[in-house]
């Protein structure tokens, strides 16, 4: 790729350069212009018979060693180990999980959840709604909290798994695989997420989109990072 946003994606590999190179990156359209896996996908990876982007999503988690998860405008996005310690810091806004609680700033709904993740991660959203009560009659709000974790910074997907029939063979969509960034990424996360205030986090950010975005507008910019 000679620019950031110049490529085409054909291959799962194609996907992890991309990844990489870019460091964020949404899966679908969004309120940037050309800023999505969507729109530089190849139809024969988009949705076809063939392998494509759906199928890639885990191994791409995987084997680029980055975030994803409902980060931006409640959308998907791919975030990689480079950028995220700063999305996460200025998503938190300096604040570990327990201390955004003890500061009144988290539900006990989010809490009950969190504490459930960080205890079994890496661990399948089917388990997590098992073991938290999630069904009729039960827990409630189980989406709105995790998607509220992975938009503040808290949770992400680690991977993508498929069941599998008595005959061994995989069906249906892959079934989401949720850790927090500190159990996924480990000590190179942990020694980065605080290191700068996050005011600093979020100008990084914002300066890293005005280079892949010259075309959009700073209003544009400041609010899909919101």
């Amino acid at each position: 790729m000679t620019e950031p946003l110049d490529f085409t994606i054909e291959t799962k590999q194609d996907l992890i350069d991309a990844v990489q190179t870019i460091g964020i990156l949404p899966l679908f359209c969004n309120s940037l212009p050309g800023f999505s896996v969507e729109e530089h996908t190849a139809p024969s990876a988009w949705f076809s018979s063939e392998p494509g982007v759906w199928e890639w999503k885990g191994p791409v988690i995987q084997e680029a060693g980055c975030a994803y998860g409902k980060f931006f405008e409640r959308k998907a996005a791919f975030v990689s180990a480079e950028w995220f310690p700063d999305f996460a810091n200025y998503r938190r806004d300096g604040y570990d999980f327990d201390a955004r609680y003890d500061d009144g700033l988290a539900t006990y709904k989010d809490k009950q959840l969190y504490d459930l993740l960080d205890a079994r991660a890496p661990v399948l959203s089917k388990t997590l709604k098992r073991e938290g009560n999630y069904r009729k009659g039960g827990t409630t709000g189980f989406d709105a909290s995790m998607n509220r974790l992975q938009a503040q910074g808290y949770a992400v997907i680690s991977n993508f798994v498929y069941l599998k029939d008595r005959h061994g063979n995989e069906y249906g969509w892959g079934v989401a695989e949720y850790s927090t960034p500190e159990k996924f990424f480990g000590g190179s996360f942990t020694s980065a997420v605080y290191q700068r205030p996050p005011a600093d986090s979020y100008q990084r950010l914002l300066t890293h989109l005005r280079r892949l975005l010259p075309d959009a507008s700073e209003k544009a910019l400041r609010r899909f990072l919101q």
